[in-house]
């Protein structure tokens, strides 16, 4: 997405790192940087103003279920080698629960 006018921080990298904007995972020079585009640019402002609207509404809906610590830590795990730039195994990072005997499924 772009609005076709020129800018001093780019529409596609804005909209790269929204949510690191969002949520407050960047130094405050290009949180201005942002902000300063969003005043300029209204299709980004548009698109931050839905995925700002999504997050408030999943954090509503969804915030206060509790993340088995096991979970947690292998995705906490596989963010940690993304940043360093480690190849990730794929291999799936959902938690094994108990065991459902058979009958109880049918």
């Amino acid at each position: 997405m772009s609005c076709g006018e020129p800018h001093e921080t780019e529409c596609a990298e804005v909209l790269d790192h929204l949510y690191e904007f969002l949520d407050r995972e960047m130094p405050d020079s290009d949180c201005t940087k942002f902000e300063e585009h969003f005043v300029e640019c209204s299709p980004c402002l548009e698109k931050y103003g839905l995925e700002q609207a999504v997050k408030k509404l999943v954090k509503r809906c969804c915030g206060q279920d509790d993340v088995p610590a096991d979970l947690r830590s292998k995705v906490m795990g596989r963010i940690d080698l993304i940043r360093s730039g480690q190849a990730v195994p794929e291999q799936d990072v959902t938690v094994s629960g108990p065991e459902v005997p058979s009958a109880a499924k049918e």
